[in-house]
């Protein structure tokens, strides 16, 4: 997939990693992708699985497009020959329709299936899936056991910290889902209400890490390697969830484990080669031109956020309207950085990436 050169410095980046088991499930590392709605797609969670994810999740897929044999649908259910640790992550908010539509998913041959009930958007929270399930524990029981008594492989959670800073309850919808036998629990340390503003709460992750009867995934603003280095070095959570740091850094998974997390290895012809890489992938995952120029434009965008000269950059790719030409301007920016020996990244890694959200 990747060069001679460029898998050299994977390697022995992996090489550092401790595979980790979180109930049944066998991840490579303890750093996962988070899922990211409209990016998590077969061929992003591929190319950071091969960049030292040690697991990933697709984005939120509705169990009612599922339950509808939506063709846009049953694509977002596709997995890639190569993934190896991928759960499928689905929203519904009623108990037979999400159960019958895991049990479809589960066709798909994913490790694991997982229950978005931490999604702020008010049209999936209006309805009643996403956060909306946390106002309402005694419902879920039943919600998880119906559901997985559907399925013959784990079922897992992500959820927020609650519903507003009155309703801080992700203790005991953790101590619900043990009872139900639910793997593991994913908690982004923000409330509903909080959407992505803020910071996250890990003073209460770690407190819930501590006297959790499951293993806990800690989620929410690890968007450097130095951040993400440091929360492992000290952390109760069994495993950390990367959203938003991997689209500034999509080497996050591999940096992170650096004695300075701060000094990559990896130059812009590195990012380069891993761009196209990412076009290549699409390319066999849709035939869907606009698709590529929509998905390689916005990632190029948020990879090279840090370099010299990215802000006029990207003002040049998002007058592109074709992907020849996004594929020429980058090739020429980051080659030019490259030659110009201009590798280095002047990012504040303490500042949030992308306050809109993911992760």
């Amino acid at each position: 997939m990747f060069s001679e050169e460029l898998q050299a410095k994977i390697n022995g980046l992996k090489s550092r990693r401790v595979p980790i088991k979180l109930g049944q499930i066998s991840f490579d590392s303890p750093l996962l992708l988070a899922p990211m709605s409209a990016i998590c797609n077969a061929p992003f969670r591929l190319l950071m699985e091969e960049l030292g994810a040690g697991g990933t999740v697709s984005e939120l897929i509705s169990c009612h497009g599922i339950n509808y044999r939506n063709e846009k649908t049953r694509q977002m259910l596709t997995i890639h020959p190569k993934e190896k640790n991928i759960g499928i992550q689905l929203f519904g908010e009623d108990t037979q329709s999400m159960a019958r539509a895991a049990e479809y998913a589960r066709e798909f041959n994913p490790k694991f299936i997982d229950i978005n009930m931490g999604c702020p958007v008010r049209k999936v929270v209006s309805k009643g899936g996403g956060s909306a399930l946390l106002r309402e524990p005694k419902k879920l029981s039943e919600f998880f056991g119906e559901i997985k008594k559907a399925i013959d492989i784990p079922l897992t959670i992500k959820i927020r910290t609650g519903w507003d800073t009155d309703s801080i309850n992700a203790q005991e919808i953790v101590n619900i889902a043990d009872g139900e036998g639910i793997e593991f629990v994913a908690i982004h340390g923000r409330t509903r209400t909080q959407q992505y503003k803020g910071t996250a709460n890990w003073e209460l992750l770690e407190e819930v890490a501590k006297n959790s009867p499951l293993p806990i995934i800690g989620n929410g603003d690890l968007h450097s390697a130095p951040l993400t280095k440091a929360r492992m070095n000290q952390t109760s959570c069994q495993a950390l969830m990367l959203g938003r740091g991997p689209l500034r850094d999509p080497f996050i998974f591999l940096t992170s484990y650096l004695d300075d997390p701060s000094q990559s290895p990896f130059t812009p012809k590195n990012y380069l080669e891993i761009i196209h890489v990412y076009y290549q992938l699409l390319q066999d995952y849709t035939d869907k031109e606009r698709s590529h120029l929509i998905q390689v434009r916005k990632m190029v965008v948020w990879f090279v956020a840090g370099f010299a000269g990215a802000a006029e950059f990207r003002g040049k790719l998002f007058a592109s309207h074709d992907i020849k030409t996004v594929m020429e301007l980058t090739t020429e920016f980051l080659l030019g950085l490259e030659e110009a020996n201009q590798g280095d990244k002047k990012v504040n890694l303490n500042q949030p990436f992308m306050m809109g959200g993911h992760g």
